[in-house]
């Protein structure tokens, strides 16, 4: 039988053609080229690249410093279609109206048991964030992403879901493969086992965290009324085991696994700002929820790591801080062997902190709003950084101290403005303790409401090796620390290619004065000459040692501009990682047309 050469089989036939020469592989037999490691037929190589192609799954590895490369292993594909905001979303996709939407932005939870990666993910995260922590709430829609808030249909569906929250989607969980390279969306297992578990799943907004011990694999996110969901399975058999709510704690963070115990850090009330717990796991397959207190924190426990036989945690500000002690900071633990092994409920009121943002920041109502992000023994020290919603600062500023007018609001925008501050300690709690600034600054700007003047103050810190966001002001998140063969490695987020869109869409509903609502949306005074369109997309960091600055391995993405921030890294198991990657570049769907593509990805870097 005869096919017709029609122009879609045209169209993949030319794209298997051009990936193949992009690729530099040869129409010869893979023995010539032994360091291409190609261990499959040829002709079945090029059926792969055009059903990866075909399902937008295909991308040239990306390449980084110091001879990393970065391999897309799976993406998430267009789950809606969408026809316009607050309109009624077409059938599809495949969408014969309107156009794919991708809503899973961010792969958010990431853990490894054996060959299998399990991750879950969140959907459209940046306009839940915008939503939830800034209170813009007016729909928009532009080439790259739309929030329709209270005017999706979704929402609308839903009477539990507040306008704000308008563009939640329900989580998916997934597991990757890692050697017949298959993903497969466990979703559908927890919405079969229950209605209860079905609507569980629908009001997580996001499966933040994910974690392993005991051959169960749990993940878990915040979920509607304040409170966390959590779902178990099975790590042998994969099979689904349950879910749980939470209803003490309204947030969730990391898991870290510490001389045989599983650690958990939370937060309690609206996205943790109401104080926070490190929770120890004490279940099993029978019973996966079973959980002890082991801290009890007036703030919510963010990223976790072991140091020096403790565990060392950042955390995030209460919403309202009183004292030093409610602000983003650094806690120490007891000590694990004290008593009985690990961290036990005797311990929860042990812990310490001893550094917070206001040691640092001169400005008080920016320093409420710094947020503690990655953290990573290393190297003799513990090293974390901060993170800086965009604009929060601004915001909070700006209803605190009302500017007077269009050039002081323009001017209090510019000031407020912070860029993530990299840190490191050690003998973190003892008289010798000694805190050291990595990257940041020597001087900030902070306003005294005495005599309503802005000046340079001191920070009281100087850095060993550069200005804060590594040089950059818009990486303002510092995601994830990891280390992996003897180097530490620090992901970010990168609002660069944001910044334009979000001020502009968000301005006019800003919960602050007319004044302020046109300098965000007039961003050029300030952003546009320091954006570099060069650097869009996450970057990747990376220490040799204590003794060096750190080296920009990837400033791009990895592979795609769109993604603005690594979101999660893990080591492989071989000396590389397995990178979760945050894009939620919605609409950015379409396929063969040489353009980057919206949507998380799961990422592997290898070294070569």
């Amino acid at each position: 039988m005869k096919i017709a050469p029609t122009a879609t089989l045209r169209r993949v036939a030319a794209v298997g053609t051009v990936l193949v020469l992009a690729a530099g592989w040869p129409a010869t037999p893979a023995a010539a080229h032994p360091a291409r490691d190609i261990k499959i037929p040829f002709i079945s190589t090029i059926a792969d690249l055009v059903r990866r192609a075909i399902d937008g799954q295909l991308r040239l590895p990306a390449h980084g410093k110091n001879g990393y490369r970065f391999d897309l292993l799976a993406k998430a594909k267009p789950d809606e279609c969408f026809n316009g905001v607050g309109q009624p979303y077409p059938a599809g996709p495949p969408c014969k109206t309107g156009q794919p939407k991708v809503n899973q932005a961010y792969v958010w939870g990431l853990t490894q048991v054996g060959k299998t990666v399990w991750f879950g993910t969140g959907a459209n995260v940046h306009c839940l964030v915008s939503g939830a922590t800034l209170n813009y709430v007016k729909p928009t829609a532009n080439d790259n992403w739309t929030c329709e808030y209270g005017e999706s249909q979704s929402g609308k569906a839903d009477d539990a879901i507040p306008d704000y929250l308008g563009d939640m989607r329900a989580p998916e969980v997934w597991t990757y493969d890692t050697t017949t390279k298959k993903s497969v969306n466990k979703s559908a297992e927890i919405r079969a086992k229950s209605p209860d578990d079905a609507l569980r799943l629908s009001h997580t907004i996001g499966l933040r965290a994910a974690g392993n011990m005991g051959d169960v694999v749990l993940l878990g996110g915040p979920a509607l009324g304040d409170t966390l969901n959590m779902f178990a399975f099975d790590a042998t058999t994969q099979q689904y085991l349950g879910s749980f709510t939470f209803a003490n704690y309204g947030n969730i963070r990391t898991f870290l696994v510490a001389d045989d115990a599983l650690y958990l850090g939370v937060g309690i009330g609206r996205n943790g700002s109401a104080g926070g717990a490190v929770l120890r796991w004490s279940g099993d397959k029978s019973n996966p929820f079973a959980f002890t207190t082991v801290a009890s924190l007036p703030v919510q426990a963010a990223d976790l790591t072991v140091y020096d036989g403790r565990i060392a945690a950042t955390s995030w500000p209460a919403e309202q801080p009183t004292s030093q002690l409610m602000l983003a900071g650094l806690w120490i633990s007891p000590k694990l062997a004290d008593g009985q092994p690990g961290l036990n409920p005797e311990d929860a009121t042990g812990w310490k902190q001893v550094w917070n943002a206001r040691q640092y920041e001169p400005d008080r109502v920016v320093s409420a709003t710094y947020g503690g992000g990655g953290i990573a023994a290393f190297d003799g020290y513990v090293y974390w950084g901060t993170m800086h919603v965009p604009m929060k600062s601004s915001m909070v500023h700006a209803n605190v101290y009302p500017p007077a007018d269009k050039e002081a609001a323009k001017t209090q925008d510019v000031n407020t403005q912070r860029a993530v501050s990299i840190w490191r300690g050690k003998d973190l709690g003892l008289p010798t303790q000694k805190i050291e600034l990595v990257y940041g600054e020597k001087t900030l700007p902070a306003w005294d409401p005495a005599t309503s003047t802005w000046s340079q103050k001191s920070t009281n810190f100087t850095p060993l090796y550069g200005k804060s966001g590594f040089g950059y002001l818009f990486n303002n998140y510092t995601w994830r620390m990891t280390v992996v063969d003897n180097k530490l490695f620090v992901g970010t987020m990168d609002w660069s290619y944001l910044v334009k869109d979000l001020l502009q869409g968000a301005a006019p509903t800003a919960p602050v004065n007319k004044f302020a609502r046109q300098a965000m949306a007039d961003p050029d005074s300030w952003a546009k000459p320091l954006i570099k369109p060069s650097q869009f997309g996450g970057d990747l960091y990376m220490f040799p040692d204590s003794n060096s600055p750190a080296v920009a391995v990837n400033k791009r993405g990895l592979g795609n501009y769109l993604n603005y921030g690594i979101r999660n890294m893990i080591p492989d198991g071989t000396g590389g990682l397995y990178i979760g990657m945050a894009n939620p570049m919605n609409l950015r769907t379409k396929r063969l047309d040489g353009k980057p593509e919206g949507g998380w990805e799961l990422i592997r870097m290898t070294s070569h």
